[in-house]
């Protein structure tokens, strides 16, 4: 279901995959809560004002958990939503709980001396070229390194953890036709045989401490196991890569504001911030379900109605954010919601943000003259309904 028929805003058509704004645009002003088919084929509704986008976030009647509604689970994938993304209190507080303990401030805070050593490796990788892709050589490992050693995985595997999540979040199929299924069963057999040699072998590290709780008792279940850590894998870097990649690009495209940063590093948090309020990693929120019949934006939701917050859509909306069109990284911190809100806030936000804020600014030290290596029309962007970005960022690096 499409709210108009030119290009321009047909809804999860390439041209929107690429510049959903004006879509946006006259949903916002014409039908802020729309009932749409989504691309999985599912009916819902799509919201995309900011203050009706906030309170789905925060209002407890949309729920995460399906199986309150409908029994069972929902997909083959099941494996992948025993995890605080897709649970409702109480089982969220636990579930956060645990995995929280490894994203404390003092323990992100701790880790910038080695993020700079991962971010300082991989730019040392550059010299001598004169172009390279961004996300292949920089925003993919940086995130994958930093997210494998707080988990105690080998980083030598994240090729294949680039390959599951691309599958499993883009919903698309792999070379030679692998499915998404096969891919899912091949994350699950790699996740149990790693999870066997911690219990025989545990560490220091953080799937160790949740081996630990979970044969502990009743705090976290072979599935929750499963779950947690599959989020933490996927979402503890898919962010991250999206973040610095579309950061990059932003500055690209305005290249008085990238030279700024380059004289004012002290900007970058700003940076960072205006980053994520215009071009956000994460297109759309995960799902939610009315939980009981509910009248909402004017309009009449009934009880298991999926309910989906368009969060770039509320990144621009004018009624939150003067010229929300416009970059501006001397814009005042902004409420955006590109991590979420309430209590499904992205656990891994402080993180993200800390590794966005080195990358940029070491890359921007390191090659200041960095420039797009081909025209912004060419990029490739992601399919899928949840992160945004491109596939490949081609630069040249200049001087």
């Amino acid at each position: 279901m499409n709210l108009h028929d030119n290009d321009e805003t047909k809804l999860f058509s390439p041209e929107f995959t690429r510049n959903p704004c004006p879509a946006y645009k006259r949903l916002r002003e014409e039908d802020p809560v729309h009932q749409v088919r989504f691309p999985d084929g599912q009916l819902g509704w799509l919201v995309t004002r900011y203050a009706d986008a906030e309170a789905v976030l925060k209002d407890p009647r949309f729920i995460k958990d399906f199986s309150k509604l409908f029994g069972g689970s929902m997909d083959e994938m099941s494996v992948f939503t025993q995890n605080m993304l897709f649970s409702d209190p109480p089982d969220h507080k636990r579930l956060r709980g645990l995995a929280q303990k490894a994203f404390t401030p003092k323990m992100i805070d701790g880790m910038k001396p080695r993020i700079q050593e991962i971010t300082d490796d991989l730019l040392d990788g550059f010299e001598g070229k004169s172009s390279v892709n961004l996300i292949d050589e920089f925003a993919f490992p940086l995130p994958i390194i930093v997210i494998c050693e707080i988990l105690g995985v080998p980083s030598q595997d994240r090729d294949k953890f680039r390959t599951w999540s691309n599958s499993l979040i883009e919903g698309t199929s792999g070379e030679a036709g692998v499915s998404v299924y096969e891919h899912m069963n091949e994350f699950v057999r790699y996740l149990g045989e790693w999870f066997q040699k911690v219990r025989q072998q545990p560490g220091d590290d953080l799937i160790s401490r949740l081996i630990e709780a979970e044969e502990a008792g009743d705090r976290l279940t072979e599935k929750e196991l499963y779950g947690l850590v599959s989020l933490l894998i996927i979402a503890g870097h898919e962010t991250t890569v999206n973040l610095i990649g579309n950061t990059v690009l932003t500055l690209l495209n305005h290249p008085e504001q990238q030279q700024e940063l380059c004289i004012q590093p002290e900007l970058i948090g700003q940076a960072i911030e205006e980053s994520l309020r215009l071009n956000g990693p994460v297109e759309f929120s995960t799902s939610r379900w009315a939980s009981e019949d509910l009248e909402f934006g004017g309009k009449t939701i009934h009880r298991g109605d999926l309910v989906i917050v368009a969060l770039n859509a509320a990144n621009h909306d004018p009624e939150q954010f003067d010229n929300p069109e416009l970059f501006d990284i001397h814009r005042e911190k902004s409420a955006h919601l590109a991590f979420g809100k309430g209590i499904h806030f992205c656990l891994g936000a402080p993180l993200a943000r800390l590794e966005g804020q080195i990358a940029i600014d070491g890359l921007l030290k390191r090659f200041p003259g960095m420039a797009l290596a081909v025209p912004e029309n060419e990029l490739d962007w992601r399919p899928g309904m949840i992160v945004r970005g491109v596939r490949e960022l081609p630069v040249t690096l200049g001087k």
